[in-house]
């Protein structure tokens, strides 16, 4: 077996980068095991040209007996096919004709269906529409309520919140005459 690089050279390259001699060839000895073993499993896989000759004899005395047999196929039965083939020919041209009239059918039938579904689904959104409508204008109108209901809890917030100040204010100016 030839192996496709060097091996003394690889040790040497080794050596240089800081492993011992030892080292160096354990790694070259384990790179060099790993390749032929690679190589015997490629090997296994690969035919030799004797068999590759004996293959290509077999396949080709197989396709010269599928040709004696087409031969004789062709002249005994080819006939036969041909009337049967014609035969069939006929029933599939009925068939095919069948076929299309019933597509028509099923096409016209998805057409007025298509356009019945189409307005009932016009309708169903004018219907969404309507009620989207009616109730953007409930959620105004309480947003509105709310928003009123909201400034005037403002404006008690304020009175009480200046009614306290005052109090407070009252208290206290009472303790600072009672001091003085």
């Amino acid at each position: 077996r030839r192996l496709y690089f060097d091996t003394h050279a690889l040790v040497c390259l080794l050596e240089e980068k800081g492993f011992t001699t030892q080292q160096s060839e354990v790694i070259v000895s384990a790179l060099v095991k790993i390749m032929n073993t690679n190589l015997d499993m490629i090997y296994k896989d690969m035919v030799t040209k004797v068999q590759q000759e004996i293959a290509l004899q077999q396949v080709m005395s197989h396709i010269a007996g599928v040709k004696k047999d087409m031969i004789i196929l062709e002249k005994s039965e080819f006939s036969a096919l041909r009337s049967e083939n014609e035969k069939i020919k006929l029933e599939l041209q009925q068939i095919k004709k069948q076929v299309m009239d019933e597509i028509t059918k099923v096409r016209a039938d998805n057409k007025l269906n298509l356009n019945l579904e189409k307005s009932r689904v016009k309708e169903l959104h004018a219907q969404q529409d309507r009620a989207l409508t009616q109730t953007d204008r409930k959620i105004d109108t309480e947003v509105a309520d709310l928003k009123t209901m909201l400034e005037s809890h403002k404006l008690d917030n304020i009175k009480y919140l200046a009614g306290s100040v005052f109090t407070c204010l009252t208290v206290a100016l009472g303790f600072y005459r009672l001091w003085i």
